[in-house]
């Protein structure tokens, strides 16, 4: 059973790594020390199995065990968001509903990808989850899986599940668009870590990212200077967390994050 009411999801959320032993099975101790990490260094929630989750190189049995151990340590502490998403709705209703019975409070999906799905074809994705499961959804705009433009989120908002997005993508315009024209309730995380001040000062609730799970403290940081209005504070320490992050990026991403870890 979810605790936190959607709206009440905001700050900064890391979207976690997922920790595996050497011969590529989950490690649940591992997990279980970078859950105790990040919730010790000030995040405000976690976003699970998400693309730095490598949740695409995963069983289903794996995902669905992920989400059993952090929702277990982390027992309502903070907000819990669990990424179900897959080509196949099948899977992803799935998956959902093990969320749903393991006490997350949203679930958030990247629309089906690889083959290049029409806006019927994505909507009804969506639709289906939503039906299946009466949890909050949190849609997943990110250019690997397809961006989706302005028309197809304000068709999805009306969906009765669907509460926000997780915008990664760097037309942060679009995400003052979504807050006038679709609403304030419509939550929305921004998801480029090098454009975190942006997002939030675009608008955004709050913001979900990979580099939060080695440099925390910076990013939040980050939301705390922008909501105080302290724009040159937020703007030093993205400079900071970006010098940090293209030295990561030219060393392999997910990789060198679970080194430094």
């Amino acid at each position: 059973m979810s605790k936190f009411e959607v709206q009440t999801i905001k700050g900064m959320l890391p979207a976690m790594v997922t920790s595996f032993d050497k011969d590529e099975n989950f490690d649940e101790k591992g997990q279980i020390e970078v859950v105790d990490f990040l919730l010790n260094h000030g995040s405000d929630g976690l976003y699970i199995t998400g693309s730095t989750g490598e949740t695409f190189l995963m069983e289903t049995s794996e995902r669905k065990r992920v989400t059993e151990v952090v929702c277990e340590r982390v027992n309502h502490k903070k907000p819990v968001i669990a990424h179900i998403g897959a080509i196949g709705t099948k899977v992803s209703i799935d998956l959902a509903k093990h969320a749903s019975s393991c006490g997350v409070d949203a679930i958030s999906a990247v629309p089906p990808f690889y083959w290049k799905f029409n806006e019927n074809e994505i909507f009804n994705y969506y639709k289906d989850i939503c039906e299946a499961v009466d949890i909050p959804m949190i849609v997943y705009n990110i250019p690997l899986a397809g961006t989706m433009g302005y028309p197809l989120i304000k068709r999805l908002a009306e969906i009765e599940n669907i509460k926000g997005i997780k915008y990664t993508a760097s037309t942060h315009h679009e995400i003052t668009r979504i807050k006038q024209e679709i609403g304030s309730d419509f939550m929305i995380y921004s998801g480029v870590d090098e454009m975190a001040v942006s997002g939030l000062m675009s608008g955004a609730d709050g913001i979900i990212g990979s580099f939060y799970n080695i440099i925390p403290e910076l990013f939040k940081d980050i939301y705390i200077a922008v909501k105080e209005d302290r724009l040159l504070d937020a703007k030093k320490y993205q400079d900071q967390a970006n010098r940090i992050i293209m030295y990561v990026l030219d060393h392999g991403f997910v990789s060198t994050m679970k080194r430094a870890l």
